[in-house]
This record gives structure tokens, C-alpha cells and sequence, in this order.
């Protein structure tokens, strides 16, 4: 199971939300490419990153940040926020990020998350953000009537590969992922599921081995040390995949 370590970006900052309100950001790093080679150096093979201000944007923010990590920490960047057309989907995988996320368009413009699927293959993502069972969308400053599972057997059916969840109440809140939702995710889907949202120790880490998921999404509790990142990646095994 693939341990992902979290960098979220406002500002060109390090910042960790609470519940995803953008008031709450807190700086938990200062640089970002430091704290990526230290997540190497801990073992890691991926990292996840989060463009926040292209998120509340819509547009392409803290660009030269992602594109320093990919190019200089040794790391696999996934990358999301504010990708919400073609272009932006080439622009960066064209410049070294190994994998995108599509949250809102998923919802919004399904048509266009099926187009990059079909030209990118495995290296598209969808992120299923939800309060109440719903995805929200727009950097979470959105809800939509859509139920997280009716989104993810549709995002299935166009090809996508990998699907993100994360429960928005959670995220932030060390109290421990949504794993009752994660686990009917799980099983509705043939995709490869991204536990997020909620990550407090090494718990979490061994209740998402148990139910078969393909990663977890680490952020808060690395940064306040709740989790220990190598003992995470050692619990969780090969990080190749």
C-alpha cells in the first residue's frame, strides 16, 4: 500500500486546513522542497500535493513550487487543484508532475475528465471530496446533491483509475478516516482508492490494509507527529507501485 505524505500550497506556503476552510490555514513547513526530500529521505516514493489557491481559483497557481518538487526531490508528485481543462492537465504532466487530480470537473464536466483519460491513461485522478455522503466541489466551498458513490461508479465507467476520497469533516482533524465509507468505495468500484481525510497513526494505516485500499493520504498527523512516516511506509510495505 502506497503511503502518500501531504504538501498543501497557498501563498507558496506549507499549509495544513482545518475541515477545508481556507481560513483556517496554518503554515506547518517553510519550504516546500525541503519538506519533500525529508519525506524521501523517510522513504516515500510518492508525494501528494494540493494547489489550495488554484482550488478556490480555478486557474493555474504556485506553479513553479510543484514543478521544483517534481524535478528536484527525487518524488512522484500527484497534484491537484484548480485543474479544470486540457491544457492544464498537459501543461503539467508534460513538465514532470506523474499524476493529476480532477475534483470539480469530475462533477461539472465529465465529459472533459473522460477526454483526459483518454489521452493520459493511469496518470488521471479523480478526487471524490464529500460532507454528508455529498461531493462538494470548488475548493469545497461548493455542495452538490450528487452521493460520492454515484459520482465514483460514473468517473468507473469512463476509465478512470484512481479515485481519491477524502470525508471534508474529517480532514484536518487527526480523528480518524471515514472508514465505513471508504470500505463501500471500495467495494462498489474496480478502482484503485486513495484513502483521505482524518489520518491520526499508524491505526489508520492498518485499517486501510485491511480493507484492500491502494493508498493513504498522510498530512496533519506528519506534521504534528501523530505519525511517524517511515514507521507508516515499514507498516504498509512496497511503496513501487
Amino acid at each position: 500500500m502506497v503511503i502518500l505524505p501531504a504538501i498543501d500550497i497557498q501563498g507558496g506556503t506549507c499549509v495544513r486546513l482545518f475541515q477545508g476552510d481556507f481560513s483556517t490555514a496554518q503554515k506547518v513547513a517553510e519550504d516546500p522542497l525541503v519538506t519533500a526530500v525529508s519525506f524521501r529521505k523517510a522513504g516515500a516514493v510518492w508525494i501528494h500535493m494540493v494547489d489550495l489557491d488554484g482550488a478556490k481559483r480555478g486557474s493555474r497557481e504556485n506553479t513553479e513550487v510543484f514543478l521544483q518538487v517534481a524535478a528536484q526531490s527525487g518524488l512522484k508528485v500527484e497534484l491537484g487543484g484548480g485543474i479544470r481543462d486540457l491544457e492544464t492537465v498537459t501543461y503539467y504532466l508534460e513538465r514532470g508532475i506523474s499524476r493529476v487530480i480532477l475534483g470539480s470537473a469530475a462533477v461539472k464536466n465529465p465529459a472533459f475528465v473522460q477526454e483526459a483519460v483518454q489521452k493520459f491513461g493511469d496518470r488521471i485522478a479523480v478526487g471524490i471530496d464529500a460532507k454528508n455522503g455529498l461531493v462538494a466541489t470548488e475548493g469545497w466551498l461548493d455542495n452538490s446533491t450528487v452521493p460520492y458513490l454515484e459520482l465514483a461508479k460514473k468517473m468507473e465507467q469512463i476509465g478512470v483509475q484512481y479515485l481519491i476520497f477524502t470525508d471534508i469533516s474529517r480532514d484536518g482533524t487527526l480523528s480518524g478516516l471515514n472508514l465505513e465509507q471508504l470500505e463501500a468505495l471500495n467495494q462498489e468500484v474496480s478502482c484503485q482508492v486513495i484513502a483521505s481525510g482524518g489520518v491520526r497513526g499508524l491505526g489508520d494505516i492498518e485499517a486501510c490494509q485491511q480493507l484492500g485500499l491502494y493508498g493513504v493520504i498522510c498530512g496533519k498527523s506528519l506534521y504534528q507527529g501523530t505519525l511517524n512516516l517511515q514507521e507508516a511506509i515499514g507498516k504498509a510495505g512496497d511503496q513501487s507501485c
